[in-house]
């Protein structure tokens, strides 16, 4: 992992969710650990979010880059995660969106992070839309 994401973790963490620095003021940062589809290791990630009813929302944008982030491959391998959402911690699983519904989820997040649009201009890649729910 880079230092930048596990500084926004380590502050994440100390600070009952909340961050400064580039998501000063947000209130829409996660933390996900996932199981790595090849290493077999928890792999853990600061992301932002699309709060959604019950369920929150994760754009596999990895900044536009032409590969989907490592997260979605853990994803897709093994879709339990555990989410860390202000000073919660629980067990969700993944659903992979596809179609009007992710469509519109990913607008959400545009009007969220203005940034987001950017990113679809930069890929040619579809850029997958991921719901959480929560686990009993």
């Amino acid at each position: 992992m880079n230092a930048f994401n596990e500084s926004v973790i380590e502050e994440f963490r100390a600070n009952g969710g909340k961050v400064g620095g580039p998501f000063e003021g947000r209130d829409n940062m996660v933390v996900i650990t996932t199981i790595g589809a090849k290493s077999g290791r928890a792999v853990t990630n600061p992301l932002v979010y699309v709060p959604d009813g019950e369920r929150i929302v994760l754009i596999a944008s990895n900044g536009g880059a032409d590969k989907h982030p490592a997260w979605y491959h853990n994803l897709r391998a093994n879709p339990e995660l555990t989410v860390e959402l202000g000073t919660e911690t629980y067990t969700g699983k993944a659903e992979f969106l596809t179609g009007a519904e992710a469509d519109e989820l990913y607008e959400r997040m545009i009007a969220l992070m203005p940034v987001f649009a950017e990113y679809r201009t930069k890929t040619t890649r579809k850029i997958p839309v991921v719901a959480v729910y929560r686990t009993a």
